[in-house]
């Protein structure tokens, strides 16, 4: 799917482009539709799309209006080109060198992960963009002086799908994050409408390192979230969640010191939209491995599994999926199992919630040795046995033999709740016979111990 930022700018390639973009459209929201489950990833991916079939509109006006210009704005002086483009500067910013480009090639090289002066290759000290006020007034005076009107007939659009006076309120909206609690609850409320509907304004987070700090400034003097208005709260948090979406900002918000511990803080006493969002926040942030890690050591899988435990049902799928995220890297599978994750877990699948999503993250706490033991002192094998008997869902019996073999490969013990069950209902030998192919590997591993356990008894 095109991204923000890359759509070209000629007619038959904006086109073309039109055309996949609808198809890519047309494809996610049947999904949408079709699917009662969808996942809040399809979702965004619908939004992005919309909002791309948006930029290349704005970029299709802006792009006609510039070709009436091209020819009269050849000729102009050196220094009013941008050393990037090699064409009139519309919007002149300086960088940390001292030297001039126009905005949006600038950017788009900063974005790149460059981080010195194209010009002079001097490293930047910073990547903030300064208006250069003088440059652009001897643009327009020498604009006006060809007859050319150019900042009246074209609101330029940077690769971003941004133009200044977007950047300038974005500025203007962090700014306020430091003012009155009405300012802040204002900002902080468009400021979460603007991350969730455009996604060029995730990237502006990227550009500068006061830019998270700002948005977070009012709710970290507080010691709890119950004394932070809730509306304040809400808005902050799930505007953070948005930037977080963006690929390239996952790493630089982990790794903003105040995140994380502030991400907990929201899990222990947020309002349960804060918690919960919060929770999501993690669940994005943990796609990276580094960031799982980070996750992992700052202890913030103890406040996601007790918000498990207390099972509010808007919070229940999101606090699952961080869990599970974060639990793909192998340390954090032993501190999910301290901070008792496999009593919580088993709990809840007993009372027959959320099955799905607690067996997959059951099954995959289980290659841990001490997760396996908590599960067998925790009766989790008369569970596993009823989901398979019972189930119609191959995957949720796929875990369940799974995790029933390797409890059977640490604890023989077991084997005789599984042989009674065998003598009873014939489970095993049922999911041998009719299972997927990884459910019958499974089962058959199983039976095979019990045969052997049986021979060896017979034996002696």
């Amino acid at each position: 799917m095109a991204k923000p930022g890359v759509l070209e700018s000629d007619p038959g390639v904006m086109v073309k482009k039109a055309i996949e973009l609808k198809r890519e459209l047309q494809r996610l929201v049947k999904s949408i539709v079709d699917d009662e489950d969808c996942s809040t990833e399809i979702i965004d991916q619908a939004r992005e799309t919309l909002c791309v079939l948006k930029e290349l509109k704005l970029r299709k006006r802006s792009s006609l209006s510039l070709k009436l210009h091209n020819k009269s704005v050849t000729s102009c002086p050196d220094e009013f080109k941008c050393p990037l483009s090699k064409e009139l500067m519309r919007d002149p910013v300086i960088v940390a060198s001292g030297q001039t480009y126009d905005r949006p090639f600038i950017q788009k090289w900063l974005n790149a992960g460059n981080r010195t002066c194209p010009r002079t290759h001097q490293v930047l000290s910073h990547t903030l963009l300064i208006p250069n006020h003088l440059i652009r007034e001897m643009i327009e005076q020498w604009t006006k002086n060809q007859g050319i009107e150019l900042s009246n007939t074209v609101q330029y659009i940077d690769e971003d799908g941004l133009n200044e006076a977007d950047r300038e309120h974005f500025l203007c909206l962090l700014k306020k994050m430091s003012s009155t609690l009405s300012d802040q609850k204002t900002a902080a409320k468009e400021l979460r409408l603007l991350t969730k509907k455009h996604p060029c304004f995730r990237v502006l987070f990227c550009d500068s390192a006061d830019a998270i700090p700002q948005l977070l400034k009012p709710i970290c003097g507080s010691d709890s979230f119950s004394s932070i208005h809730p509306d304040l709260q809400e808005d902050v948090i799930t505007t953070l969640l948005n930037i977080s979406i963006h690929d390239n900002n996952k790493k630089l918000v982990a790794e903003t010191p105040m995140v994380i511990p502030l991400l907990m803080r929201a899990l222990r006493s947020g309002t349960i939209e804060t918690r919960s969002n919060a929770a999501a926040a993690l669940f994005t942030l943990s796609a990276l491995d580094s960031n799982k890690e980070l996750i992992g050591k700052s202890g913030a899988l103890k406040p996601l599994i007790d918000l498990l435990e207390e099972g509010h049902p808007l919070a229940m799928k999101d606090v699952a999926s961080a869990i599970f995220n974060i639990c793909v890297m192998h340390e954090n599978k032993a501190r999910a199992v301290k901070d008792g994750a496999i009593r919580v877990i088993l709990t809840k699948i007993k009372n027959q919630i959320h099955v799905d999503e607690f067996l997959a993250i059951l099954a995959l706490l289980s290659t841990h040795q001490r997760a396996v033991h908590d599960m067998g002192d925790l009766g989790a094998v008369p569970s596993l046995l009823r989901i398979i008997r019972e189930s119609a869902c191959d995957r949720n019996k796929e875990n369940c033999v799974a995790i029933l073999q390797t409890i059977c490969l640490y604890d023989r013990s077991k084997l005789k709740e599984i042989r009674e069950e065998e003598n009873s209902h014939k489970t095993i030998s049922e999911l041998a016979q009719n299972g997927t192919s990884r459910a019958k590997r499974k089962a058959s591993g199983i039976l095979e111990r019990l045969n052997r356990v049986v021979n060896i008894t017979h034996t002696a």
